[in-house]
């Protein structure tokens, strides 16, 4: 068995820091670098995929919406067409970053509310999955398993990579519980990886309120800016690895 390991990292702006990328970068296969709107700037992008590039690992752009107050987790009511262009200036600056360095964008994730509304949302996920085919029909279009984003890519003729979280909680209709209701996240670490293990294993994971949901796991998403990522993320890449699961990215 494989799974690819990614985290959400380049989320630094100007003089703040946010999170340990460097170390992070050690544990995971995949990168999802923030590319300005949500987070980031273009000095930390370009810092991070240089980062990425030295430890041989998979870069991805990460979009988001433009609200660098709410770190992007916050609803925004946007046209299609604005999902659209906003997707392809975001892709299209981190591509230009990694080309700079020398090295090939490989997947698209986007971020926060984006990504959840898109979850549920197919137009606007047709115009995310389209922004990222008119780009570069050869991205991988990340997505929560089982998303209107995972058939969006498919039916756009995408490669998909349906992701799941190691420290999120789920609700009986797939979907991630909102980061502000209450037992959204996951703390405890050994229900992590309990968790991380029965989605990547059995294809299944529990959801809040007890109900057991079929997921299908090709890459476990780590959130790199927790105060305990670091020591999280290697837990869990040393306990997938223990269980003769290599980490792998989703292409190579």
């Amino acid at each position: 068995m494989k799974i690819d390991l990614n985290s959400d990292l380049g989320e630094s702006f100007g003089a703040y820091t946010i999170g340990r990328d460097e170390e992070v970068l050690d544990y995971v296969s995949s990168s999802n670098v923030a590319c300005g709107f949500h987070a980031g700037d273009p000095t930390v992008m370009l810092h991070t995929v240089r980062l990425a590039k030295e430890r041989g690992v998979s870069i991805g752009a990460h979009p988001g919406l433009p609200d660098l107050m709410g770190f992007g987790r916050r609803k925004m009511a946007i046209s299609l067409e604005d999902a659209y262009t906003m997707v392809v200036y975001q892709v299209g600056a981190l591509m230009a970053m990694a080309h700079a360095e020398g090295v090939k964008l490989v997947h698209v994730k986007p971020h926060g509310a984006l990504y959840n509304m898109a979850a549920k949302d197919s137009a606007l996920a047709e115009a995310i999955a389209k922004a990222v085919h008119d780009v570069d029909e050869g991205l991988v279009l990340y997505g929560l398993a089982g998303s209107e984003i995972i058939k969006a890519g498919e039916k756009e003729g995408l490669l998909t990579g349906s992701e799941v979280f190691a420290d999120r909680t789920y609700q009986p209709d797939g979907s991630l519980t909102p980061r502000g209701q209450a037992g959204a996240m996951i703390t405890d670490e050994e229900k992590s990886l309990a968790q991380v293990l029965s989605m990547v294993k059995e294809g299944k994971v529990t959801a809040l309120d007890g109900t057991v949901i079929s997921v299908k796991a090709e890459t476990i998403c780590v959130h790199g800016d927790g105060p305990k990522a670091l020591a999280f993320t290697k837990k869990i890449r040393e306990t997938l690895e223990k269980e003769g699961i290599a980490i792998e990215p989703l292409k190579m």
